[in-house]
């Protein structure tokens, strides 16, 4: 739903809108666009004293002190202040922000030489980061509701459990022995016998698996072929929802074997085991 904010007038460049969740009541979002300094200044104190999502975007130089100093010349960034203290400056390209500073900052919005100033503080490591705008293009401040921690689904935790409530998954026969088994070449995700009691190695991959995976599971290999007796038969397999063509190439031609199975769904029935 979109309204006036009540209680005010707004000149045309500027506006608000009512922002509503499930679980709480209606709460207003305020934007600026082209505010003043003190516009600016006023909408940031606000926002970070009830606890919004403060944002900036605009012209401005950085300047960064902490382990090392950095400087950045004027250009376009948005600049982001969370409510837990974080504050990220990012520019038009990449995912990462150019600077950054960490929770427990404190942010602190002055008018310097006539125009915006940002300045962030972190007092647990004595980090600062200053934001000096040229020209404020927008400024908001959102209402966000309560942190809810992501519930994670697909995990490689995810698939070790699926193998170990149902070890038929990666054959029949197959019986777990342990995890995260210790060998001279690392930890072996499930160790286990077959049917015929030849030893296996599982190694789990959530996604795509490549080349790497092989060439890691031929090393649990080799390296269990080490510790048990001669005679013994050693076995890889690796699970993964998918492999790549050369991951499949060096299975081959290690003697190696692959089951595809997703941490959350079946098997694939177009990728049988190779």
């Amino acid at each position: 739903m979109v309204r006036e904010r009540t209680g005010g007038f707004y000149p045309p460049h500027h506006y608000a809108v009512t922002v509503t969740t499930s679980d709480r009541l209606p709460e207003t979002a305020t934007t600026l666009t082209r505010p003043s300094p003190s516009e600016a200044v006023a909408l940031v104190e606000a926002g970070l004293d009830r606890g919004d999502l403060v944002t900036l975007f605009g012209r401005c130089t950085v300047e960064y002190d902490g382990r090392v100093r950095s400087s950045l010349a004027a250009g376009d960034r948005h600049v982001m202040c969370k409510p837990d203290g974080t504050v990220l400056v990012h520019a038009g390209t990449g995912q990462r922000p150019v600077n950054w500073l960490s929770s427990g900052s404190v942010h602190t919005p002055t008018i310097s030489g006539g125009r915006l100033e940002l300045a962030s503080h972190r007092p647990s490591t004595g980090s600062e980061l200053t934001v000096a705008f040229e020209t404020v293009e927008s400024a908001s401040a959102f209402p966000v509701a309560s942190s809810v921690e992501p519930t994670v689904v697909g995990t490689e935790e995810d698939l070790r459990q699926r193998v170990l409530g149902e070890p038929s998954l990666v054959e029949p026969g197959f019986r777990p022995l342990a995890t995260e088994r210790e060998t001279a070449a690392g930890a072996v995700d499930i160790y286990g016998t077959d049917g015929s009691g030849a030893a296996v190695a599982v190694e789990l991959k959530r996604r795509r698996a490549g080349p790497d995976a092989v060439g890691q599971l031929n090393r649990y290999v080799e390296a269990l072929r080490r510790d048990l007796h001669a005679e013994a038969t050693v076995r890889g397999i690796l699970v993964a929802p998918s492999v790549t063509d050369r991951a499949r190439r060096l299975l081959a031609a290690n003697g190696l074997e692959y089951v595809s199975l997703r941490p959350d769904g079946d098997s694939l029935p177009d990728d049988p085991r190779r």
